[in-house]
C-alpha cells in the first residue's frame, strides 16, 4: 500500500506567469533622473513637474516595481527599486517641507553627506550589475558617478559640478529607459531586437 502511494506522487513544478516588473521601474527611474538634471545642467526650474515626476512615478511606480520584483523572488531588483522609489519621495520631502515652513531646510553640507550615502549605496549594487547586464552596469556605474558628482557640488559650493552631474546624469536617465523599454520590445518580438548584453 505503502508503495502504492508512494508511486502515485508526482512532482508539481509552479510556472511564473506574471509580468516583468523591471521595465516599469527602469523607465520610473529613467524618465524622472533625466528631468531632474535637465533642471541640474539649468535648463529648467525645479518646479511642480519634477517634483510630481518625483512623488508618483519615480516614488510610487518604483516601490509598485519593487514589490512585484519580491513577489518573482528577486532580492536585488526589490531592493534597488524599492529603494530608489523612496529616495525619490525623500527627495520631494526634503525639498517641500521647507517650502511649507514645517522644517529648516537641508544645508549643503547635510546634502552632500546625504547624496554621498547614496552613491555608496549605488556602488556597491553597481557590483551586483556583473551579474546581470551590460545595459544595467553603465545605468549602475552612471548613477553612482552621478550621486558622488552632486555630492562633491553641494560641499563645495561649486555648480560646475552640479552642471556635469546634470548632464552625465541625463545620459545616465536615458540608457534606464533604454534598458527598461529593450525589454519589452524583445519580449513582444520575441527576440534580441535591442540587445542589453546579458551576462550568461
Amino acid at each position: 500500500m505503502k508503495e502504492n502511494v508512494q508511486s502515485m506522487v508526482t512532482d508539481t513544478k509552479i510556472v511564473d506567469t506574471t509580468s516583468n516588473p523591471a521595465p516599469l521601474g527602469l523607465c520610473a527611474f529613467g524618465m524622472t533622473t533625466v528631468l531632474l538634471n535637465i533642471h541640474n545642467i539649468g535648463f529648467t526650474q525645479l518646479d511642480s513637474m519634477i517634483l510630481a515626476m518625483g512623488v508618483f512615478f519615480g516614488g510610487f511606480a518604483q516601490i509598485l516595481a519593487g514589490l512585484m520584483e519580491f513577489k518573482k523572488n528577486n532580492t536585488f531588483g526589490t531592493t534597488a527599486f524599492t529603494a530608489y522609489g523612496v529616495f525619490w519621495l525623500t527627495l520631494v520631502t526634503l525639498i517641500i517641507l521647507p517650502k511649507m515652513g514645517l522644517i529648516d531646510a537641508p544645508s549643503k553640507i547635510a546634502m552632500g553627506f546625504y547624496l554621498s550615502i547614496w552613491g555608496l549605496f549605488t556602488l556597491m549594487l553597481f557590483i551586483g550589475t556583473f551579474r546581470i547586464s551590460k545595459a544595467l552596469q553603465f545605468v549602475f556605474g552612471s548613477l553612482t558617478v552621478l550621486f558622488f558628482l552632486l555630492a562633491i557640488g553641494d560641499f563645495t559650493g561649486n555648480t560646475l559640478f552640479t552642471q556635469i552631474a546634470g548632464v552625465e546624469g541625463v545620459v545616465c536617465g536615458l540608457v534606464a529607459i533604454y534598458a527598461g523599454l529593450a525589454q519589452v520590445l524583445n519580449e513582444l518580438y520575441q527576440d534580441d531586437v535591442f540587445p542589453l548584453g546579458i551576462v550568461k
